[in-house]
């Protein structure tokens, strides 16, 4: 692997002054897309509630909330980046309409996603949201998978029955906020402390997420909700998380043994696919140029499809960026399964793998 004295021309430079005017976020796609998304999203879900679970309308209702809260859950992503003030108040009304009920608030991101995209940590063990995949036995990369049905039950031990228990015991809300407290895919990652301001927000995200489920428990208890709903949460969040998981899995090469990277081998080892309607269903908010992303990450998602064009047409044929550039999605996950077995082999003798 390359590591950080690499002296490689990254390209970045000229890259920039092509996608110079890209870097502004919009409102009025911000705001509608994300609305829309939430709107659809909890619609569906109401009606997926009401109807019998053993009817073929249950199943496309759900898988209509799924897509949709998929979309809206993966703003969250966008709010990491977003400069402070970009977008008054989005990130408390994404809260209130996806990250509480939803048992994900931004803080679980925002504070995370930041060491990922350290050019010292990117591919290393401090990475919160990198795993050698591609170096390893498959079964991690299926377990990577299995993983998901457990998620909702993570999200809703964390929130709804440690939180309240960590709001009064401080040295336990100290250990929540490190090691139970974000996105990640690296369990070995521990948050660094939280500022005063940022613990703050987290116990009012703590407290609404509460507020919301006790008022949802409530409505049950008083047959206002159906008991279906929460097993419907269930499917819905498992859902979004698997789904997320597979995109997961195509959005790096997951090449790197743990070793420092330069530019060129994280773009390298990250992923783009254009793709078409459909890349946009699995990896919606843009992160279908995730290769994209990690050689520009301040650019905004709705900027991506624009850039991915200019820089593919007026790059050079040698620019690292091509190196991200994939034809679809079974194609990197192919590459990832086939190298994964080899290396696995590698590893653990003629049973490994």
């Amino acid at each position: 692997m390359d590591g950080p004295s690499s002296t490689r021309p990254t390209g970045l430079v000229e890259a920039r002054k092509i996608v110079n005017d890209l870097f502004r976020p919009r409102p009025g796609i911000f705001w509608p897309d994300m609305l829309g998304s939430a709107a659809i999203g909890w619609t569906a879900f109401g009606m997926a509630i009401w109807s019998s679970p053993y009817e073929p309308a249950f199943l496309g209702w759900l898988l209509l909330s799924v897509a949709a809260m998929y979309r809206a859950l993966l703003f969250i992503h966008e709010l990491t980046h977003l400069s402070r003030g970009a977008l008054p108040g989005f990130e408390l009304v994404w809260n209130l309409l996806v990250g509480l009920p939803m048992l994900v608030p931004s803080l679980t991101y925002i504070g995370v996603h930041t060491d990922h995209h350290r050019r010292t940590v990117y591919g290393t063990p401090g990475d919160p949201e990198y795993l050698s995949l591609g170096c390893g036995p498959r079964w991690r990369v299926i377990l990577f998978l299995v993983e998901t049905a457990l998620a909702p039950a993570a999200f809703f031990l964390r929130f709804v029955v440690l939180a309240p228990i960590g709001l009064l015991v401080p040295p336990l809300h100290r250990g929540l906020e490190r090691r139970a407290s974000s996105l990640v895919i690296n369990m070995a990652y521990v948050r660094k402390d939280l500022t005063p301001d940022d613990r703050a927000r987290m116990r009012w995200m703590e407290v609404g997420s509460l507020a919301i489920w006790g008022t949802a428990a409530l409505f049950a208890v008083l047959h206002v909700l159906p008991v279906q709903a929460f097993f419907t949460w269930y499917l819905l969040s498992f859902g979004v998380a698997f789904v997320n998981q597979v995109r997961t899995l195509g959005a790096h090469r997951y090449r790197n043994d743990g070793a420092e990277m330069d530019v060129v081998g994280q773009v390298a080892d990250s992923v783009t696919v254009p793709g078409g309607w459909w890349t946009g269903v699995w990896a919606p908010v843009g992160l279908r140029y995730h290769g994209l992303h990690h050689y520009l990450p301040d650019l905004p998602y709705h900027a991506l499809g624009c850039a991915h064009r200019r820089l593919v047409d007026q790059l050079p044929a040698d620019a690292p960026y091509r190196l991200a550039v994939a034809r679809s999605l079974p194609e990197v996950l192919g590459t990832l399964w086939r190298e994964a077995g080899a290396k696995g082999r590698l590893q653990d003798g003629p049973l490994g793998g």
